[in-house]
């Protein structure tokens, strides 16, 4: 359990990440995959039901004994609710509406914001769509490890505990590697949410609150779904720096394992990423790849040569424009 891993430092690479290169060469062989880039009406009504099922829970939860309330904000509510902010990771991607109605997406994703009990759908869009223009990029791209992480957090009962605090290093991560100031939306977003958790107290009760931001925070953390946070960008192949999980939580999360084909086309809605994958097979099939988000898990914490160094990272080159 003490054995610390052995890598001291990200790996620095000095070339541009792959997706882009692979893209024009998918479209120059496959330009049927351009019918792919449209929005997911489905997504709508997929997030209007989620909600609704949340509230629901809400409403029922609310004369429950404690042990019935933590047992359902785990069994039932941290699944709703990881899979919501992977539904809002799509809208971030203008999914729902298309390109051509951007603000709708920002306010859908407000709308999809509020069963998570805390403000996240705004700020997750201006930090996400840096990820994709500068993957691995120093001090842009927040999804990577801070140097105090990948320190840290060397052995495996230390690696167990930063995946039991996963929310807590996504949420402060930001404000350490890229402040960004504070934008309308996100007071927007701020407000809304203030006022929709006010309401379900007032009605329901604290249980209510409870099972909300538990489900929020035991589904991003120790959690099956949560593999995916590991599987996508963390290094178990030297050399490879993105890779698909072609498993059934894809199911729960939007495809959101489709994650080559994701960075290759960030435009085309999860629903259609399968079909990326079937029509550009000869580029996918020989990636890395998972079966697996629990085995991730476990990979993780029990390869002494993994931890949260186990990431690419790269010094950018010319103008950055940031949202």
């Amino acid at each position: 359990m003490g054995n610390t891993v052995a890598r001291e430092d990200f790996e620095w690479v000095y070339t541009d990440q792959p997706h882009a290169d692979r893209r024009k060469e998918i479209l120059a062989k496959h330009p049927e995959i351009k019918a792919l880039m449209k929005p997911d009406y489905n997504l709508i009504w997929v997030v209007v039901l989620m909600v609704l099922a949340q509230l629901t829970a809400f409403y029922l939860v609310k004369d429950l004994d404690w042990k019935w309330v933590v047992f359902w904000a785990y069994v039932f509510g941290s699944c709703i609710s990881h899979s919501m902010t992977l539904a809002i990771h799509e809208i971030s991607h203008n999914s729902a509406f298309g390109n051509s109605k951007a603000m709708w997406n920002r306010w859908f994703g407000i709308f999809a914001n509020f069963p998570l009990g805390l403000p996240y759908s705004i700020s997750f869009k201006r930090y996400h769509m840096d990820h994709h223009r500068y993957l691995g990029g120093d001090g842009i791209d927040v999804d990577i490890p801070t140097n105090f992480e990948g320190w840290f957090f060397c052995t495996r009962f230390r690696k167990f505990i930063w995946i039991v605090l996963q929310p807590f290093f996504y949420a402060i991560r930001p404000l350490c590697i890229n402040p960004k100031p504070i934008t309308r939306l996100e007071l927007i977003n701020l407000l809304a949410q203030l006022i929709f958790d006010v309401v379900i107290y007032y009605l329901w009760g604290v249980k209510s609150m409870f099972y909300m931001l538990a489900g929020s925070v035991l589904g991003l953390g120790l959690h099956p779904i949560s593999g995916h946070f590991i599987a996508e960008h963390y290094m178990f192949l030297k050399g490879y720096e993105t890779y698909s999980y072609y498993g059934p939580l894809n199911l729960l999360t939007f495809n959101v394992g489709y994650h080559n084909e994701h960075h290759d086309f960030p435009n085309i809605p999860g629903k259609s990423l399968p079909l990326v994958k079937k029509i550009a097979a000869e580029y996918y099939d020989n990636l890395p790849q998972y079966n697996s988000w629990i085995k991730v898990l476990y990979d993780f914490v029990m390869d002494d040569t993994i931890s949260p160094y186990s990431r690419m990272k790269r010094k950018l080159k010319g103008e950055v424009k940031q949202d």
